[in-house]
């Protein structure tokens, strides 16, 4: 009897080590997975501001293509307008002239 009881017991120190391995182990591995989630997120973070950065610089290109194309479509209008007058100005000045004199 004694030698079961000396048994069970050796057995019992025995499962008490094995789930004290499995607790240091399962701490291990969860501190590990701490760390891991920390460095992807970090990672996810950068990696998301880098991108966002990228868009922002692609969008002020684009935006100061389109302003200097609005630019300079506008200094052709007005190039075009301002010759239209010179061409016609004298036109202008006596239909002027005109409805000044009959009113």
């Amino acid at each position: 009897m004694n030698t079961v009881i000396k048994r069970i017991s050796e057995i019992e120190d025995a499962a008490s080590s094995v789930m004290e391995s499995a607790n240091g182990k399962k701490k291990a591995f969860a501190e590990e997975m701490r760390e891991r989630t920390k460095e992807f997120d970090q990672n996810l973070k950068e990696r998301t501001e880098q991108g966002i950065q990228e868009l922002r610089k692609r969008m002020e290109v684009e935006m100061d293509k389109r302003l200097e194309r609005q630019r300079l479509d506008a200094e052709q209008q007005l190039k075009k307008m301002e010759q239209r007058f010179e061409n016609e100005q004298e036109e202008y000045v006596e239909k002027l002239f005109g409805q000044l004199i009959k009113e």
